[in-house]
């Protein structure tokens, strides 16, 4: 399974307790094994993104505002391989619902995309838990914290094959969940070293990411992973990425119990969405902009 680190979510050893931490202060990126998803859904799943993305034109953009400036993105003459869905708040049968209404979707491609979401949700509670007891944090819940699902797919032709299908960026949230493509590579995370991972596709596993909101959470403890997709072979490339955003209230803050005399506060509190906005303005979205942020 090459570099990147394997945890086992459900058996949850003390060795992959260790691994869990390790990788979250190392790299910000790990994969999971066991994790509550069954392939059969999994495999549905990727099947009913493919079919959202073969609705017509016209049906596809009712989704395009909603998430203002992050629903529904067409290919563009800027970036004419990409092409995404937005749903906001995942979490939330109702946005679910909505999300399957405004594109008509049939009750089969529904009932799909609430289980998966159901399950996907219950993980990503599973890991955060696992990630705040790794930490020393106790009775810290990320139950209310919206997440957003983001559907890619990328349309790799001859022409671009070796170029860069999204450049270097880290996630601006807490932690994402990526079901990759099981046939088609091309994402890479940097080490350490800041070399560059292929991260190759494992079937049946899930990758987690760290994003920016993560390390102002941790105090500068867990790393926000820096990343970016390359073209690797001509052909479609699809994956489904849950994003844990920030707090329902918009507050990103280090909790008290991680910050003391030994560990002082390095990042103010602040609003998500100005932060989400600095970054998007700044054009800084690599992490640096969390220097803004200093305390």
């Amino acid at each position: 399974m090459g570099a990147i680190p394997v945890v086992d979510v459900a058996e949850f050893t003390a060795a992959d307790q260790e691994k869990l931490l390790e990788a979250c202060r190392a790299i910000g990126c790990f994969r999971v094994v066991n994790h509550g998803i069954p392939p059969p859904l999994q495999a549905e799943m990727k099947a009913a993104v493919r079919s959202l993305f073969d609705l017509p034109a016209d049906v596809k953009r009712r989704n395009a505002d909603a998430i203002p400036g992050s629903g529904y993105v067409a290919p563009t003459a800027k970036n004419p391989l990409y092409e995404a869905f937005g749903l906001y708040d995942a979490s939330s049968p109702t946005d679910v619902d909505a999300f399957c209404s405004r594109l008509d979707l049939p009750p089969h491609l529904r009932e799909t995309i609430k289980s998966y979401a159901c399950k996907l949700h219950e993980l990503v509670l599973n890991i955060t838990s696992k990630i705040t007891e790794s930490i020393g944090v106790d009775s810290y819940s990320f139950s209310e914290w919206p997440c957003q699902f983001r559907l890619n797919k990328y349309n790799f032709t001859e022409e671009t094959v070796g170029s860069t299908g999204v450049q270097i960026h880290t996630d601006n949230n807490f932690l994402t969940v990526l079901q990759e493509d099981d046939c088609v590579g091309g994402l890479e995370v940097m080490d350490s070293t800041g070399a560059f991972l292929p991260v190759d596709p494992v079937p049946g596993t899930l990758l987690v990411n760290l994003g920016d909101v993560t390390k102002v959470w941790s105090n500068g403890l867990l790393h926000n992973v820096k990343h970016r997709v390359q073209c690797k072979q001509a052909v479609t490339r699809i994956s489904i990425a849950l994003f844990l955003l920030a707090p329902r209230d918009d507050i990103v803050e280090t909790p008290a119990a991680l910050v003391d005399p030994k560990h002082p506060r390095l990042y103010r509190t602040f609003s998500y969405d100005e932060y989400r906005k600095l970054r998007l303005s700044s054009g800084l979205r690599a992490g640096e902009a969390l220097s803004f942020m200093a305390a």
